[in-house]
């Protein structure tokens, strides 16, 4: 009896292995707290698994690759710091995002786009909302910390996580159109076509999405300054080995 198999579609078992390795390293940064540099080490290493993966699909298999969703909770019903930076994943990952206020009233994020892509920007965020936490915590405990007086510093918390979202943001950015400039050096057209994919998808959805307002918002600089210092004076590797190195002592 002769089976016949749908040539066009990506293979699942490469998509599979995809996840498993993003599943070693969340366990290797998330699960056990990554500082600031480990984070973009393991967004190196994340984009390099992903690029893998995209060129070895064929053409034809990636204009037949569905699309879905994949939901961050927040669990928060106001804005987070990573709110400033969810584009930027987003567009790391040749993704829509958009966010949603779930039945409980917490905002949460929606990706959408081919499989992998947002599997990639779901871990992206969730590491990056930890390592905001986590050296936002390691500030509270600084001696520039203790210099605000007490009613000045939850402007500088907000301030400092603000900072170091930004930095993280135009260090992606930064990141993407290296990797751009790389995957159009192979001949192949991979962003335009995965972005014709998408955004094909995205209309059938036919969603009433609407631009927020950017508001003006008090920061202390001191604070915001720290937070940027955070990301801008640190080295990204370029992903060599699973495992980014540890180049910080972690706050207890």
């Amino acid at each position: 009896m002769s089976q016949t198999f749908d040539s066009a579609a990506p293979d699942p078992v490469a998509l599979d292995k995809l996840k498993f390795r993003i599943q070693a390293l969340r366990a290797k940064t998330i699960a056990n707290g990554c500082t600031e540099d480990e984070a973009l080490s393991a967004a190196a290493k994340v984009a390099e698994l992903l690029d893998r993966h995209d060129l070895s699909l064929s053409d034809i298999e990636l204009r037949a690759a569905p699309c879905e969703r994949k939901v961050y909770e927040t669990h928060r019903k106001k804005r987070i710091p990573l709110d400033d930076c969810i584009g930027a994943i987003a567009h790391f990952c040749d993704c829509r995002v958009w966010r949603e206020k779930n039945a409980a009233g917490d905002n949460s994020y929606v990706f959408f786009g081919l499989s992998a892509d947002v599997e990639v920007a779901h871990y992206l965020a969730e590491l990056i909302d930890n390592a905001v936490r986590a050296e936002l915590g390691r500030f509270k405990t600084s001696a520039d910390y203790r210099r605000f007086r007490h009613q000045e510093r939850h402007l500088a918390n907000a301030s400092f996580a603000l900072g170091m979202v930004a930095s993280i943001a135009d260090r992606l950015v930064a990141m993407k159109k290296s990797r751009d400039q790389v995957n159009e050096s192979t001949g192949r057209g991979l962003v335009v076509l995965k972005t014709s994919v998408v955004d094909a998808e995205f209309d059938k959805l036919d969603l009433n999405l609407r631009t927020a307002r950017s508001t003006s918002r008090m920061v202390s600089m001191t604070a915001y300054e720290a937070g940027g210092a955070a990301g801008a004076t640190l080295a990204i590797n370029p992903g060599v080995g699973d495992a980014p190195s540890r180049t910080g002592s972690k706050g207890g």
